[in-house]
């Protein structure tokens, strides 16, 4: 294997990485992020409500992000929808802090789904043995 394809099977592996790294922050920061929402920062009612049962899809895919897993990336970037559009109907919809949070589930939301479907299309077996071309 020449120097050229070395660089660029490691910039391939590299950018793959920082993919999975965004991708398994904002999934962890997401999860965090509807935990204390519901619980302490802007419960719908005074004490937390059931709402925060909403984390539990979010623990499903993290075992597989955690670990880099192609067909994870594929099926929770769907899941991650969901939220995203939960977040832009209370950003619109509620006032004061519950807007402020909704505002960061969509962001993190928007940051999960890029990075999971960025990862998912450069680490596809077509993109790799271009890479290694």
């Amino acid at each position: 294997m020449t120097s050229e394809h070395r660089s660029t099977s490691a910039d391939f592996s590299s950018r793959a990485k920082v993919a999975n790294l965004f991708a398994t922050i904002s999934l962890i920061a997401l999860t965090a992020l509807c935990l204390a929402w519901e619980l302490r920062l802007a419960p719908l009612k005074p004490g937390g409500s059931w709402l925060v049962l909403k984390t539990l899809p979010l623990l499903a895919p993290l075992f597989g992000i955690l670990h880099g897993r192609r067909y994870t990336h594929q099926w929770a970037s769907l899941l991650i929808l969901a939220y995203l559009a939960e977040g832009l109907v209370r950003a619109t919809t509620d006032a004061g802090m519950m807007r402020v949070m909704a505002g960061l589930e969509s962001a993190l939301a928007t940051i999960f789904f890029v990075a999971s479907v960025y990862f998912a299309r450069i680490t596809r077996p077509s993109a790799r043995s271009t890479a290694a071309d």
